[in-house]
C-alpha cells in the first residue's frame, strides 16, 4: 500500500464523526497518504487518488434545487469519468438510491424472496406521494396489508430531517402525515435496534435503544412525533424506550442469518460502506429489516479504521491484479452518472 493517495469527500459533520484526522493518522502509519478533497477547487489539481470515499449526500439532495451545488456534483462526475482507473468508495448511482426512502423500502420488501430460508422480512409499507384524503389512504393501508400502529417517514432519508418520525394510533392520526413519505407498520421489538455496520466483506452488530412496545390495533391515542436519532443513541434516556411491562429478553440476531443479509443487500445495492437497522419482533422473533442508511457513523465499532483500512487495500490489490483497462473496453468509457460510472469498491 505504500504510496497509495486515498481521497475524501466528507461535510464538515461527517469528518468530525469518524474523526478523519486520526484515521489519516493511522493510515500514514501503513504508508497511506490520506488527502482531504476540496470540492470548491478543481479537483485535477489535488490529485492523483487511487481510491475517493464519500459521502456527498448533502450535494447530491441540494443539487436538486441549487445550482452551484449541481456545479459541484457535475464537476466531481467529469474528474470521475475522466479518471477511470481511480476507484470511487461507494458509486454514486448506488448512494442515490438509498437516499428515497421510496426506492430504499422496494429494495427491502423484496428481502423477505431472496432471504426466505433465513426468516427475514420487512414490514409492509406504504408510499404516500400526496395528503389526497383519507378515506382512500385507508382502503390503501388495508389493501397493502399495513396495520396499526404506524411509524412515518420522510421520504429524503438523509439531513436532520430525516430523522423526524410519527407514530400514527388510528385513522384519525393520518391528518398528521406530511407527504411525501413512507407509511410503515410498527412491530413490537422490546425497545432494542440492532444497527448492522458494514465495512466491504465485514460487518458489526451494535445495539442500541429503541421504541417501546405498543398495543396492536387502532386506538384513540394521539400521533407521537420523535427524532429517531435521539431516541436510538447509545446514552438516550427517553419514555418512548422504557417498557411498561416485564418481558422476558428476546435472542439476539442469528449471525448467520445477518451475515446472510449482509451478503444479499451488498449484491443489490452494489455498496460498500452501508448500514441495516434489524429488529426481532417479540411474537415471531423474526428478522425484521426497517431501515438502510449511507456511510452511517460506526460509533461503537472499535475496528473500524483497521477495517476501511483493509478493505481499501483489497480493493487496490484487487485492481491492480486486473490490470488497467483496455482503451476500447466499456471500462474506459464510463459516464460517472450511470450505473457503472467508475470502478467501485464491492
Amino acid at each position: 500500500m505504500s504510496g497509495r493517495r486515498v481521497g475524501f469527500c466528507l461535510s464538515d459533520k461527517k469528518r468530525r464523526r469518524m474523526n478523519l484526522d486520526a484515521f489519516a493518522v493511522f493510515c500514514e502509519g501503513h504508508g497511506v497518504e490520506v488527502v482531504e478533497i476540496d470540492l470548491t477547487q478543481p479537483l485535477v489539481h489535488q490529485g492523483p487518488f487511487d481510491i475517493i470515499v464519500h459521502k456527498l449526500s448533502d450535494v447530491i439532495v441540494d443539487a436538486e434545487h441549487d445550482s452551484q451545488s449541481q456545479q459541484v456534483l457535475a464537476n466531481f462526475q467529469s474528474y470521475v469519468s475522466a479518471h477511470p482507473s481511480t476507484v470511487l468508495l461507494d458509486p454514486l448511482p448506488a448512494m442515490t438510491q438509498l437516499l428515497d426512502r421510496f426506492a430504499s423500502y422496494q429494495i427491502m420488501s423484496e428481502l423477505h424472496k431472496t432471504l426466505r430460508d433465513w426468516g427475514i422480512c420487512s414490514p409492509p409499507y406504504l408510499v404516500i406521494h400526496s395528503a389526497g384524503d383519507l378515506p382512500s389512504i385507508q382502503q390503501a393501508l388495508m389493501t397493502q396489508g399495513l396495520s396499526f400502529p404506524l411509524i412515518c417517514k420522510t421520504r429524503v432519508a438523509h439531513g436532520s430531517l430525516s430523522h423526524e418520525m410519527s407514530l400514527i394510533f388510528s385513522a384519525g392520526g393520518l391528518a398528521d402525515i406530511r407527504p411525501p413519505c413512507v407509511l410503515q407498520s410498527f412491530v413490537n421489538h422490546g425497545a432494542v435496534l440492532h444497527k448492522v455496520f458494514v465495512v466491504g466483506d465485514r460487518h458489526f452488530c451494535v445495539e442500541r435503544p429503541s421504541l417501546k412496545n405498543f398495543p396492536s390495533g387502532p386506538c384513540d391515542r394521539k400521533t407521537i412525533f420523535f427524532n429517531s436519532h435521539q431516541v436510538s443513541k447509545p446514552e438516550s434516556n427517553s419514555d418512548l424506550t422504557a417498557l411498561d411491562e416485564q418481558m422476558p429478553c428476546l435472542p439476539p440476531p442469528s449471525s448467520e442469518a445477518v451475515a446472510a443479509l449482509v451478503r444479499e443487500l451488498r449484491v443489490q445495492l452494489g455498496m460498500a460502506l452501508f448500514g441495516v437497522d434489524v429488529i426481532v419482533s417479540i411474537h415471531t422473533h423474526t428478522l425484521t429489516v426497517i431501515d438502510i442508511n449511507i456511510f452511517p457513523g460506526y460509533e461503537g465499532v472499535p475496528q473500524f479504521f483497521s477495517s476501511l483500512l483493509s478493505h481499501i487495500k483489497s480493493v487496490l490489490d484487487r485492481q491492480a491484479s486486473a490490470g488497467p483497462p483496455a482503451a476500447d473496453s466499456p471500462e474506459s468509457t464510463q459516464t460517472a452518472g450511470g450505473p457503472s460510472a467508475a470502478p467501485t469498491g464491492l
